[in-house]
């Protein structure tokens, strides 16, 4: 069967047509839902839009309402205000009135009191010039006129009110000081035991003394060039005797003779190696010293350089007296007696256990150990209280606070008690007639003795020359002239003795 070629050409041509007709059907058909719905959209957002519209415009209404309401309200506040505030001023007006009243009529009455201070004064002066014209005294005469009879006619018994005043005042005082004293020293008991200017070193064998001496003394001259100290080798068998009024370099001495004993070379060469041992361990040893005695008075805040002048106190003496040993007893007796009086406990204690650090460097420093040990604890930041709890002690300088007096009771107290200190001969034979001295330049006094190992003063007085009362004034006089110009420990009681004697013969 044959197909014709226009045929073909016709069918393709047909079924392009039909094609193309078709697909533009569809277009439109596809268009036209298109246009719909994009019309539905539009219309379904107008119609969403004026909803909003009518939501917002709902919404403006009550707002404005609102608005409306809040401004009522706001302007009846302000009419209420404004109601109070003129109510106010009318309230304060009426005051100010009031006030300018009370005013006027207080200068009227100030203007008539004025008036009558005057003519009081005035008539006061006339009574006085009347007084003076009939008495022949001015005013101030009169006064020292009638201080004259009051005092002639009742001297005597002025002066008994003011013996027994002083008298009751000093028992009351002495009886609760008494007891303070004597509580604090029975809790703190210790020994006490002078120290020697010497320390013995024991040997085990009598020949180390020729080491010692060495050939032709070589060793000995050594040991004391190194040390500062004086062996004494033939006084004592079996011992070495250590001699210096400097215990530090005792100690130094002692240990760096156990050292050469020990090594059994003792040559020059190894003297001066085993002295500088010795001074390095002792400088260690000094420290552990400080801070045993820092923790036993229960003060653990003290830096470590204060430790350590704290321990070469240890190798100090006053008077024979361990000065550590004297500050480690007045801080526990500062401590007590500062409790029992309600001070501050911890301020007493320190200024007790510190009041001596400068005689810990006072041979290597200008100025006394008072002065010394306040520039110490001011470099080292110790706290100002504790720093005037300790100036005083020696009375160089006033007492700025209560633990001060504490500090200079406790001082005196353990320097006096049986044992703790050894003075010298000379010393007190000085302070007795010191003493006697300073009585005994006072007008009117015909003898004086230093009695119970100078802790009393005896004045015999001229009764015709003083009278009961001088007699109190000199007692004063005297006692605050020892205490200016004498050191001395504990106290001294001063006793004036005035007796009058009437002798009248029968004949």
């Amino acid at each position: 069967m044959e197909i014709s070629i226009p045929a073909v050409i016709g069918g393709l041509v047909l079924g392009l047509l039909v094609g193309y007709f078709a697909r533009q059907f569809f277009a439109a058909r596809q268009a036209e839902s298109v246009e719909h719905k994009s019309r539905r959209k539009v219309e379904d957002a107008e119609a969403q839009a004026r909803k909003v519209v009518l939501s917002a415009e709902e919404k403006a209404a009550s707002i404005l309402a609102e608005s409306k309401e809040e401004r009522k309200k706001r302007e009846e506040e302000i009419r209420q205000s404004e109601k109070h505030l003129l109510q106010r001023e009318e309230i304060l007006d009426k005051r100010l009135s009031s006030i300018g009243e009370e005013e006027q009529t207080i200068k009227n009455k100030t203007e008539t009191l004025k008036a009558k201070e005057a003519e009081v004064a005035e008539l006061k002066n006339k009574i006085q010039s009347e007084f003076e014209k009939i008495s022949g005294l001015s005013r101030e005469e009169a006064r020292q006129e009638l201080f004259r009879e009051v005092k002639e006619n009742n001297h005597k018994e002025l002066a008994e009110l003011l013996q027994k005043f002083d008298k009751e005042r000093r028992d009351e005082i002495e009886k609760k000081s008494l007891d303070i004293l004597t509580v604090a020293l029975q809790r703190y008991a210790r020994s006490h035991v002078s120290e020697l200017t010497t320390t013995v070193f024991p040997l085990g064998d009598e020949e180390l003394k020729g080491k010692i001496i060495g050939r032709e003394g070589r060793n000995i001259r050594a040991l004391e060039r190194a040390t500062g100290v004086e062996f004494v080798i033939d006084e004592t068998p079996d011992s070495v005797v250590i001699s210096s009024f400097d215990p530090f370099r005792r100690e130094i001495a002692r240990i760096a003779l156990g050292k050469l004993i020990k090594d059994g070379r003792i040559q020059p060469a190894k003297i001066e190696e085993k002295v500088e041992e010795a001074k390095e361990e002792l400088n260690k040893r000094v420290l552990e010293i400080g801070e045993e005695a820092s923790a036993e008075v229960g003060i653990y805040d003290l830096p470590k350089e204060i430790l350590q002048l704290l321990g070469r106190l240890n190798f100090r003496t006053s008077f024979g007296q361990n000065v550590l040993t004297h500050s480690v007893e007045m801080a526990h007796l500062a401590s007590m007696i500062a409790a029992d009086l309600g001070l501050n406990v911890q301020v007493a204690k320190k200024g007790a256990l510190l009041h001596d650090i400068g005689k810990a460097i006072d041979h290597e420093v200008e100025g006394t150990h008072v002065e010394i040990g306040m520039k110490l604890l001011k470099k080292y930041e110790i706290d100002e209280k504790v720093i005037q709890a300790m100036q005083s002690h020696h009375e160089e300088y006033p007492y700025a606070t209560s633990e001060a007096y504490v500090v200079t009771a406790v001082d005196a107290l353990s320097a006096a008690r049986p044992g703790a200190r050894r003075g010298t001969l000379e010393n007190y034979i000085k302070r007795l007639g010191d003493l006697e001295k300073i009585a005994g330049e006072f007008p009117a006094v015909k003898n004086a003795y230093a009695i119970s190992a100078g802790r009393e003063l005896r004045v015999f007085v001229i009764p015709e020359k003083i009278d009961d009362f001088g007699a109190l004034e000199l007692a004063r006089q005297i006692a605050n002239r020892i205490q200016s110009e004498l050191k001395y420990p504990g106290e001294i009681k001063v006793n004036v003795i005035r007796e009058m004697r009437a002798v009248e013969y029968a004949k």
